[in-house]
């Protein structure tokens, strides 16, 4: 499908809010025949009708209304970005011009990408254009925002204080504009479009092929694309909507910008292999531990930190890893050919458990239980295919709960 127009949407939501071409041609400064256009090939671009036309006006349709709710956030994100412009203008007297020039997705595209990537010619190859037109869909933004958007350093074009703000706004006007054919389908039964999850370790090995194979296998035109970086890169992809949600174990703060969706507790096990020495007893205790290595994950992880404290709850210094590791492959590995102990999630290293390879120790560690769930960005308007996907999360959850015994 061709690409929607920024300029295009705004002209739809203004004969929308105005319920009339001739009405809305004033308030745009266009003329009547350049509005009905727009209208016109917005209509044609999405396959359906946006508009009752009457004698009286101009009535949105349910399609109609379904584009508007997007069309008002995406004015809401570039009027807050004129609106932070202006606040630079009033303390140092540089000049902000209107909203138009926000209104060019190729512009806010190549500002996104650039703050991502950090090099124009990168960003040029990406978008199939000349660094030349980078630039200057860059400098046209900075020159209508009256700030510089990027500096350029020894470490690449990097985002000013501003321009991290503006950019994050650009990237979920963009989303915004991404997910309007797929409301537009959704209308008529059809799930489509590509829903983008920030999986954090926990959910990969179960929770997430589980949802992701039962929700394709009903809505065949859906695509799925994972992202597995670190939780800072995550979180940063979500507000800037590059990302629909992250499924994972929840921070206990996620931050104001954040809403945390619980689906279920998980409890960390002691991990070894089946053939394991302390695999025999039937319940083990801190003295049994001593003197076997350890592969954990590395500093700083939540589960490594929550591990910590159990161990000095007990008055007892911490194991010493000998293998520190955030892969699960050479985790499960070492654990397979040596003595190694571990804790994880059970549920991450579910298969090798069911088949006899790994087992779970008769070992208590209260206090290492984690909520594992699912976050969005507050205010966020999730696309058709995401919220099927979250639909279908709460549904394994609740069927998880149900079999777990009290």
């Amino acid at each position: 499908m061709t690409e929607l127009s920024l300029r295009h949407l705004h002209a739809f939501r203004v004969v929308a809010a105005t319920g009339g071409i001739r009405r809305s041609s004033s308030s745009l400064f266009r003329a009547s025949s350049a509005v009905t256009r727009s209208v016109a090939t917005l209509e044609g671009q999405l396959a359906v009708q946006l508009f009752e036309r009457k004698g009286s006006g101009m009535l949105a349709t349910a399609a109609g209304e379904t584009v508007r709710l997007r069309a008002d956030r995406i004015d809401a994100e570039l009027q807050a970005v004129r609106d932070d412009a202006l606040r630079f203008q009033d303390r140092h007297g540089r000049k902000v011009g209107g909203i138009e020039a926000l209104l060019n997705e190729r512009r806010l595209q190549a500002a996104t990408l650039l703050a991502e990537m950090h090099h124009m010619p990168t960003v040029a190859h990406a978008m199939g254009t000349s660094q030349s037109a980078v630039s200057q869909a860059v400098a046209r933004l900075e020159d209508m925002l009256g700030q510089p958007l990027f500096l350029r350093t020894a470490h690449g074009m990097l985002p000013t204080d501003a321009g991290r703000r503006w950019v994050e706004r650009f990237g979920r006007v963009l989303a915004e504009l991404r997910h309007i054919p797929e409301d537009i389908a959704a209308l008529a039964g059809v799930v489509q479009g590509t829903v983008t999850i920030g999986a954090l370790p926990l959910a990969r090995t179960r929770l997430l092929p589980l949802a992701i194979a039962s929700v394709l296998q009903r809505h065949p035109r859906l695509q799925v694309s994972s992202l597995e970086s670190p939780y800072g890169e995550l979180t940063a992809g979500l507000l800037g909507g590059r990302i629909d949600f992250i499924v994972g174990a929840l921070r206990s703060n996620p931050g104001d910008a954040f809403s945390a969706e619980p689906l279920f507790e998980d409890k960390a096990a002691l991990v070894a292999r089946a053939g394991h020495p302390l695999a025999r007893k039937k319940k083990l205790t801190l003295a049994d531990l001593e003197g076997y290595p350890w592969v954990l994950s590395r500093p700083g992880a939540p589960l490594r930190e929550s591990l910590v404290q159990f161990f000095e709850r007990q008055g007892m210094a911490p194991p010493q890893p000998t293998v520190e590791t955030g892969d699960l492959a050479l985790l499960r590995g070492l654990l397979m050919s040596s003595d190694m102990l571990t804790v994880l999630s059970a549920h991450q290293l579910h298969y090798e458990v069911a088949t006899g390879q790994l087992a779970v120790l008769p070992f208590e560690m209260p206090g290492l239980e984690r909520s594992i769930g699912v976050m969005t960005r507050k205010g966020t308007h999730l696309a058709p295919g995401a919220r099927a996907l979250i639909d279908e999360l709460e549904t394994i959850a609740t069927g998880w709960r149900r079999s777990t015994p009290k």
